[in-house]
C-alpha cells in the first residue's frame, strides 16, 4: 500500500484539499469494486495541537506532525489568498519535516500556490516548478534559484512535482495515478471527473495584473500612458519621449518598478485587451489586430499564440461569451 501524506497547512485552501482526497478515495474505491485492497492510504497531518483531534471531512483525524508515519508521497495543497510570506512563517514547522521525508525517499508533490512551502524547503532549487499564473511573479522573488515555468499545468523532476492553479490540481492528481496505479486507473479517473488529460499549458487562463504599488511616479505616468494609448500603433518610445530620464536608467526603474520591461508591459497590455475583444465582441481578427495598436497580422498572431498559448480563432471558440455586436471596448483596464 502506498501511504500519502496531505499536509493541514495554516490557511490551506478547503477545496485544494477536497480535490487531492476525493481522487486518491475515487481511486481506493476503484480497486474495492473489483475485490481488491485499497491501493492508497492517506493520513492528514496537522501541525495543529487541536486540529488533530477534530474528524476532517467526516472520515479522517488527522495526526500530529510528530506522530505521522513515514509517507511515500507528501501532498502539500494550495494556501488561501492573501499575505504569502506569513502563511511561509506560520507553516514553518513542516518544513524540516518535509526535508526529512525526501531524505528518506519520499516523493514531494505541491498544487497551486503550495508551491511556495515546497519553494522554501530548497528542494526546488534547480529544478522547475509552477505555480498559480497570478502568483509568479511573488515566487520568482521568493525562490529565484526555482526554474519557474508559469505556463506548464504541472511539471515533474527526480521525485518533486507541481502543479498550475485550480484545475490544474487534477492534472497532476492524474499524473500521479497513472504513475502509481497505470494507466488505465488514471483515465478511469479522468472520465469520471470530466478532466480533459491532454492539456499542458494553462497560459490563457492567465491575467495581466500589473504592480502598481510602488512608490515611482514616473513610472506610474507611463504606466498609465500606455493602458489609456495602446490602441495606438507604435512602439514604447512613442510613450516616453518626453520623459525626464536616459533610456537606459528608465528601462531599469521600469523593471524594478514592475518586474517586467517596458516592451513586456506594453505587450501584455495590448494582449489582454485583445483577449477582451475576442471575449466581448464579434471583431473579426484583423478588427481586433488594429484595434490593439498593432498592424501587421502575421506577427500579431504570432505574439497572441507566443503569450497566451492559443490562436486568436482558438481563444475566441473557448472563451467567447454570447455574440455581441461589434465594438469598441475602450482603454485597457489592467
Amino acid at each position: 500500500m502506498t501511504n500519502l501524506a496531505l499536509l493541514l497547512t495554516y490557511n490551506h485552501r478547503l477545496i485544494s484539499t477536497a480535490a487531492i482526497i476525493d481522487v486518491f478515495d475515487t481511486v481506493n474505491s476503484f480497486y474495492e469494486a473489483s475485490q481488491q485492497p485499497r491501493f492508497f492510504n492517506l493520513q492528514l497531518i496537522s501541525a495543529n495541537e487541536q486540529a488533530s483531534q477534530v474528524p476532517f471531512y467526516g472520515k479522517y483525524t488527522p495526526v500530529r506532525l510528530t506522530d505521522a508515519m513515514p509517507a511515500d508521497v507528501v501532498l502539500i495543497p494550495a494556501f488561501s489568498a492573501g499575505d504569502i510570506q506569513s502563511a511561509l512563517t506560520v507553516n514553518q514547522a513542516f518544513i524540516p519535516w518535509i526535508k526529512q521525508q525526501h531524505q528518506r525517499g519520499a516523493e514531494i508533490a505541491s498544487f497551486c500556490t503550495g508551491a511556495f512551502l515546497l519553494g522554501a524547503t530548497g528542494l526546488l532549487n534547480g529544478k522547475p516548478a509552477t505555480t498559480h499564473l497570478n502568483a509568479c511573479d511573488a515566487f520568482a522573488g521568493h525562490f529565484p534559484d526555482v526554474l519557474l515555468q508559469p505556463d506548464r499545468v504541472l511539471t515533474a523532476d527526480a521525485g518533486i512535482y507541481t502543479s498550475g492553479g485550480a484545475t490544474s490540481t487534477f492534472h497532476l492528481l492524474l499524473y500521479l495515478v497513472e504513475k502509481y496505479c497505470g494507466r488505465q486507473k488514471a483515465v478511469q479517473a479522468a472520465k469520471l471527473f470530466a478532466i480533459d488529460m491532454d492539456r499542458e499549458t494553462q497560459a490563457y487562463f492567465s491575467m495581466f495584473l500589473p504592480e502598481k504599488k510602488h512608490t515611482d511616479p514616473l513610472i506610474s505616468e507611463v504606466q498609465q500612458r500606455m493602458e489609456k494609448g495602446f490602441q495606438k500603433p507604435g512602439t514604447v518610445e512613442s510613450f516616453v519621449e518626453d520623459i525626464p530620464a536616459s533610456r537606459r536608467n528608465f528601462v531599469r526603474r521600469f523593471k524594478q518598478a514592475t518586474g517586467i520591461t517596458p516592451i513586456e508591459y506594453l505587450q501584455k497590455t495590448r494582449m489582454e485587451a485583445a483577449k477582451r475583444f475576442l471575449e466581448q465582441t464579434d471583431n473579426s481578427i484583423l478588427a481586433v489586430m488594429l484595434d490593439c495598436g498593432y498592424n501587421d497580422i502575421k506577427a500579431f498572431r504570432k505574439v497572441f499564440r507566443k503569450e497566451v498559448g492559443l490562436t486568436p480563432t482558438e481563444y475566441r471558440l473557448k472563451f467567447a461569451v454570447n455574440a455581441r455586436k461589434p465594438a469598441s471596448l475602450g482603454s485597457a483596464t489592467v
